[in-house]
């Protein structure tokens, strides 16, 4: 029972943590976003150039993660990001300047890549050390739960606050965030054994098969990043739901909640590559369902597709890495964030362009769509790569971790 509570302390400083780095830190941008435009002077340019610098952050943060072995380092260095992701936040409060804005999105990313990639490779280390099932889905609940919360925030509180006493708010929301996230997460242990005394061996896969996955994810990384930062801005303009955005973004954060459960599930009985098809497909639909059919059920039907896919997919292909390389997960997950994160830069940056051209974000969405359908080519092509030099990456059976 004793093991079980530590468990659940272990996931629920995960759940936090990505609460308050990407959440807070991070997507308490997107349903704010609008609200700058309308009162901080934010341009739409700028604004996808924000959110490009957020993930130029976050990509330096995955560059670091991948090149550090030493788990006491990546602890102190985890701590550090929480830190780093309330002042980050306090920050946009500060100043209208679209530098300093600048910065506070840049240490931002820096803070997600220390939730998204040292925290969870923390905790995927300590399940596995302890004989538990490696699965993440409840740990990346937290960024669902973060981005309602969010959502529920910003359209509770625009009739009474503006832009900047919002951010105030939030950042008092991250600072309560902070204290479980850091002090439910133990110390590591570095050593080369389970708690059982079985021994841990990294299982790493081909080149090939490495490469294609990165490739496939940048795609993911496209789809992703495009809706996930514009959608309020988008649905905001789309006729007969003006002002709607954030409850879109609310639904998006719903269905994110539960999702990387319910994909670990599916992977039991399909296998991750298999999963992640079938998330992808789903996922253009739900990008594509606002812009090509509109009214209040074609969005939120597709903010649902949306939100129950793009953490699934992310969650599926972490938690990869680790069953790739249980000694250091964090090693893996850094290279494909990399990727993911190249992903993130180049996406609202192009979207942004989109914006300032035609005046409206809504192009980005089949922008969006097209990077996906090449991710599910690519994966189509991994599933024969996997069958001819890949090590199996199964799931661990239920006689083997305790569930």
């Amino acid at each position: 029972m004793d093991e079980q509570i530590q468990r659940l302390k272990v996931l629920g400083a995960g759940v936090f943590s990505m609460m308050l780095a990407l959440g807070i830190a991070r997507f308490a941008y997107t349903p704010l976003l609008p609200l700058m435009q309308a009162q901080a002077g934010l341009g739409l340019a700028e604004g996808g150039w924000l959110a490009a610098i957020n993930y130029a952050g976050y990509l330096t943060g995955a560059l670091t993660a991948a090149s550090i072995s030493d788990l006491v380092l990546k602890d102190r260095l985890y701590r550090i990001g929480m830190v780093v992701a309330v002042l980050s936040t306090v920050m946009m409060a500060l100043t209208t300047d679209f530098w300093l804005w600048a910065v506070s999105r840049y240490i931002a990313g820096l803070s997600s890549a220390a939730s998204m990639l040292l925290g969870t490779g923390l905790i995927l280390n300590w399940l596995i050390r302890h004989n538990q099932r490696p699965e993440l889905g409840i740990h990346f609940a937290g960024l669902g739960l973060g981005i309602a919360g969010c959502s529920i925030v910003v359209a509770l509180l625009s009739a009474v606050l503006d832009w900047r006493q919002q951010w105030y708010v939030f950042t008092a929301i991250g600072c309560v965030l902070m204290v479980p996230a850091l002090a439910w997460l133990p110390a590591p242990d570095s050593s080369a054994v389970t708690k059982t005394g079985a021994p841990m061996h990294d299982n790493p896969p081909g080149t090939l098969f490495l490469r294609l996955l990165m490739a496939a994810y940048f795609c993911a990384g496209v789809g992703y990043v495009i809706s996930a930062t514009f959608i309020v801005a988008i649905v905001n303009r789309l006729p007969g739901l003006e002002g709607q955005g954030s409850w879109i973004f609310l639904v998006i954060g719903l269905a994110a909640a539960p999702t990387c459960i319910v994909w670990d599930l599916v992977a039991r009985r399909t296998g991750e590559l298999n999963a992640l098809l079938l998330a992808a497909l789903l996922q253009i639909v739900g990008i594509l369902l606002p812009v090509l059919f509109g009214g209040v059920l074609g969005t939120v039907a597709g903010a649902i597709l949306f939100g129950g896919t793009f953490m699934g997919m992310v969650s599926l292909v972490l938690t990869m890495a680790g069953r790739y390389y249980p000694t250091r997960p964090a090693k893996m997950m850094g290279r494909m964030t990399i990727s993911y994160g190249a992903a993130q830069i180049l996406g609202p940056a192009v979207t942004g362009w989109l914006g300032a051209t035609f005046g409206s974000y809504a192009g980005g969405l089949y922008v969006a769509a097209s990077a996906l359908a090449l991710g599910i080519l690519l994966l189509l092509v991994l599933k024969t790569v996997e069958r001819r030099v890949a090590p199996a990456a199964r799931i661990v059976p239920a006689t083997d971790a305790r569930a």
